[in-house]
């Protein structure tokens, strides 16, 4: 059941360390009864490995260069762009700037639980095996 969503601050929600991104989680779709929005902060080099999961995922980059690879097609990404992922699509990013800052949505639920759940259970620095249970529990495949 969706419900009114209002942030004013953003600063205050406590990020999620998931794959040294401070994921801070600005809506579930607990709250819009479909769709999840997210705030990503990360230094250069942070980021997910290839993977892949059912939901269509989007992202645009609000500061800095990030470094995407989506089904196989590489693209520097500045602020002001955009990148769609279809679900089931593998795809990666890399921070590629001493800072950056993303605001990504996903279509459905999962990704929110996929990220507290990495956060509580992994800590910041993730034990490899865990961290693939976590994910794969979560609807997240990682990709060879």
């Amino acid at each position: 059941m969706s419900q009114e969503v209002i942030i004013t601050n953003a600063a205050a929600i406590e990020p999620k360390l998931v794959c040294g991104e401070k994921i801070s989680i600005l809506a579930s779709s607990d709250q819009t009864g479909s769709y999840e929005v997210y705030l990503h902060d990360a230094p250069l080099d942070a980021g997910p490995p290839p993977h892949h999961h059912a939901w269509d995922e989007a992202f645009y980059v609000i500061q800095g260069v990030v470094d995407f690879n989506c089904g196989g097609v590489a693209s520097t990404v500045s602020a002001g762009g955009f990148v769609h992922v279809p679900g089931g699509t593998v795809h990666s990013f890399r921070y590629a700037s001493a800072t950056a800052q993303i605001l990504g949505i996903t279509s459905q639920g999962g990704a929110a639980s996929m990220f507290t759940a990495v956060d509580s259970e992994c800590g910041a620095t993730p034990e490899i095996g865990k961290l693939i249970n976590i994910l794969t529990r979560n609807g997240v495949t990682v990709a060879a």
